[in-house]
């Protein structure tokens, strides 16, 4: 260690000469040569892990994968306690990063923060596992992890959709990529409930501006949902609400055409009764106008179709 440089005296150097008696050559180099071997074995005992005085704090060694992964299941299937399985499949991974067992802990990492509600982390861990391991059998169940995530949160229809948005994306991933899973059957029941909630918000709008008599703005909402949500329970009301806010702008054909094609399609809807009778009152029959967006809409589909249903 060094010291602080100190100024000789007043008297000069010759007076330090003076004062202690010369050393030898030789005894200078033993002495220096004695320090030099000191302080390397001293640069050396961190290198090897250990000191004089003990370590306490030496890192333990690594433990066994399967013996951490195990943990990790009895604490998320057994115990329930979804945090400190986290913890444990986390440790597998920092412990042996290249080993079969990280791959499996990542996953279990993934659903044990799904487990707990922590959508966010499930997301990402989710996420990463996706992008590490594309081809692994498991990458259909970490995509339906996070079509999960994101269809947990969705709120009710009065809320932001971004949720529900994010997760019919997810959701349709797995169809698209992973159609004979089970995980695909999951996902498509869920996707429907999905697109339910947002044709239910297009419907709750789409009500405000009638309300409102902003039949344009109505009629822009329940397009919507007779063009991108047909297979849900909204359609049915949207091609009435069609009907009537068409009769009020005095458009009889559209009006004609939408009551039409909720006939065909659904004849026994208490909507086509309502839808029927308001063309009726202003002296017309449901008919449909093949070249109407309503019916090239349904068309599309394969379940569109021509009828002049006089019967409410």
């Amino acid at each position: 260690m060094r010291g602080r440089i100190r100024h000789p005296p007043k008297d000069g150097i010759s007076t330090l000469m003076t004062r202690r008696p010369l050393r030898s050559t030789a005894s200078v180099r033993r002495r220096s040569l004695c320090a030099s071997l000191f302080g390397l074995a001293l640069l050396a005992l961190p290198i090897c892990g250990c000191s004089l005085f003990g370590d306490k704090d030496a890192l333990p060694p690594d433990e066994p994968a399967d013996k951490l992964y195990n943990e990790g299941l009895y604490l998320l299937n057994q115990r329930k306690d979804y945090k400190a399985a986290v913890k444990k499949f986390e440790e597998v991974e920092r412990q042996h990063p290249y080993s079969e067992w990280a791959r499996k802990s990542l996953i279990m990492a993934a659903y044990s923060h799904y487990q707990a509600s922590d959508y966010e982390e499930a997301v990402v861990s989710a996420k990463r596992y996706v992008t590490l391991h594309p081809g692994s059998p498991d990458a259909a169940y970490a995509q339906f992890i996070i079509g999960s995530s994101y269809f947990d949160q969705i709120t009710d229809i009065t809320r932001d959709q971004a949720r529900t948005d994010k997760a019919i994306a997810a959701l349709d991933e797995v169809v698209r990529k992973y159609p004979d899973t089970e995980y695909a059957i999951s996902a498509k029941r869920k996707l429907d409930i999905a697109r339910d909630q947002l044709a239910g918000k297009e419907m709750m709008i789409g009500r405000y501006y009638m309300d409102k008599k902003d039949f344009t703005g109505a009629i822009n909402r329940f397009k919507i949902v007779v063009t991108q949500y047909q297979t849900t329970r909204h359609v049915e009301e949207a091609l009435m609400r069609l009907t009537e806010a068409y009769m009020s702008l005095g458009i009889v054909p559209e009006a004609q055409t939408a009551a039409a094609v909720l006939g065909h399609n659904f004849p026994d809807s208490p909507w086509y009764r309502d839808a029927y009778q308001l063309v009726k009152s202003g002296g017309h029959e449901p008919t449909e106008n093949k070249g109407s967006w309503i019916s090239r809409a349904f068309a599309k589909m394969g379940i569109g179709g021509s009828r002049a249903n006089s019967g409410g």
